[in-house]
């Protein structure tokens, strides 16, 4: 399981493994490509290698001739960066992203110490190992980005595209559902939050008075973190709750916030450690209760909502814009986007299982009973569904499935741009091989002069 959960993680840390294979078997350093002024190892290409032989990656050509050629292309993307007074990559840009590749590390081997154990250096090392690779990302992503960047597609093309595509080439699309909904949540009475606030406020003070944040946490903390004292880990203000965020960055040394309301509960923070602009926290997270009254008035007044709908009333996109709860789909008169692929429709496993399971029960157009269920801050909410369209598995086709066909198309030229700008700048390009990879079957015949 332990190697199962670092398979993604060495992904991303090439060079720290290339750098103890090195360190173990010095023969196998050395240059097999160079493109422009860039180098190629063959230890590059083992410890790759490896780590798709740990991941159970197989290929039915020459692995080694497959990974050679993506380091060639890479080099070669760099290479023309380099050239490109547009492309840079910052300090700030990099140290954000060896952060975060630390995080990582941390989150999925427990603490900084095992992966130092982990990786056999110290976490300066670890990040100095990994500067040149995440660099090299930026840049290629940067250069990839220009390459594609003013490739479209217009509707005559997608049309176009479809209809000279053979029966085997259109994508068969899964079941989709789309819907719409009305959310409500029961009022918290003043008595209950200001139950929780003097909570909170008893809790600031045990620990101003000695006792341990992350211990109260444990114990009494109502979020997935409690189990860890209550730590965040780094993130970013784009990554908190804005109300949480304006608390955190203000906080000096290990002081504990006031209350802060945020839209998951009530919250006192103590900053743990900043690094530029990430900040590690912990927190506890109390949240009011509504009761069993205003549990069961939700529920009364999204079903005399429903029956006002299903008379003719009113309609449904009129009732969700005046009086649904929920900010994200409400100005669309409630339909529902799905995050994943920011249009409407939604695969059945994409769907939260409460809603998914009251769905199934629905025809077209039909409106559900009110149910409660919890939303994505952990809230308890009472909601109507209506289902909007019901599709089978199909053969995709331009009526209904038009923005799938307009997106595998432009995915299809933005590969074609590539293809034709590596092929154009290997010609342009100073590129060597050492002849026990000249007899590759490469995708581009270019990388051999």
């Amino acid at each position: 399981m332990f190697r199962k959960v670092l398979a993604g993680l060495m992904a991303v840390c090439s060079l720290i493994i290339v750098s103890n294979t090195q360190a173990q078997d010095k023969i196998i350093d050395q240059i097999v490509g160079v493109v422009g002024s860039n180098i190629i190892m063959k230890s590059d290409i083992e410890a790759m290698y490896m780590q798709n032989q740990a991941q159970g990656i197989v290929s039915e050509g020459d692995m080694k001739c497959e990974i050679l050629e993506e380091f060639l292309i890479e080099k070669l993307l760099i290479a023309e960066a380099q050239l490109d007074t547009t492309i840079e990559v910052t300090d700030s840009q990099l140290n954000q992203q060896l952060d975060q590749r630390m995080q990582y590390f941390i989150k999925n081997l427990g603490t900084e110490r095992a992966v130092e154990d982990y990786f056999k250096k110290p976490i300066s090392q670890i990040k100095s190992s990994l500067e040149e690779v995440i660099r090299n990302q930026l840049m290629t992503s940067q250069m990839r980005n220009k390459i594609i960047s003013e490739v479209t597609v217009t509707p005559a093309e997608v049309r176009y595209n479809y209809r000279n595509m053979k029966p085997e080439e259109i994508p068969v699309v899964e079941p989709q559902v789309e819907y719409a909904q009305i959310s409500i949540f029961p009022p918290i009475e003043l008595e209950e939050e200001n139950r929780i606030k003097a909570r909170l406020r008893e809790f600031k003070k045990r620990i101003e008075d000695g006792e341990n944040f992350a211990t109260l946490a444990v114990l009494y903390s109502e979020g997935p973190s409690a189990p860890n004292g209550g730590e965040l880990g780094y993130m970013g203000r784009a990554q908190l709750d804005p109300a949480y965020a304006a608390a955190a960055f203000n906080l000096r040394g290990d002081r504990v916030s006031n209350v802060v309301k945020s839209e998951f509960g009530y919250h006192i923070i103590q900053l743990i450690d900043r690094k530029g602009e990430q900040v590690n926290t912990r927190h506890i997270i109390l949240k009011p209760k509504p009761t069993p009254e205003a549990l069961e008035q939700a529920g009364e007044r999204l079903d005399s909502l429903a029956s006002s709908i299903r008379r003719g009333t009113l309609t449904f996109e009129d009732a969700a814009i005046r009086f649904s709860a929920d900010k994200n789909s409400r100005n669309g008169g409630g339909i529902a986007i799905n995050p994943y692929t920011m249009s409407s429709k939604w695969k059945k496993e994409e769907l939260e299982p409460d809603i998914s399971k009251v769905l199934d029960k629905l025809n077209e157009n039909e409106i559900s009973d009110p149910f409660r269920t919890m939303d994505d801050k952990q809230r308890t909410v009472f909601k109507i569904v209506k289902l909007i369209s019901r599709s089978k598995e199909h053969k995709a086709n331009l009526q209904e499935d038009y923005q799938l066909l307009s997106e595998l198309y432009l995915e299809k030229k933005r590969e074609e741009a590539l293809n034709k700008w590596i092929s154009e700048r290997q010609s342009k390009t100073y590129i060597h091989l050492d002849d026990t990879y000249v007899n590759c079957n490469f995708r581009f015949q270019g990388w051999i002069k």
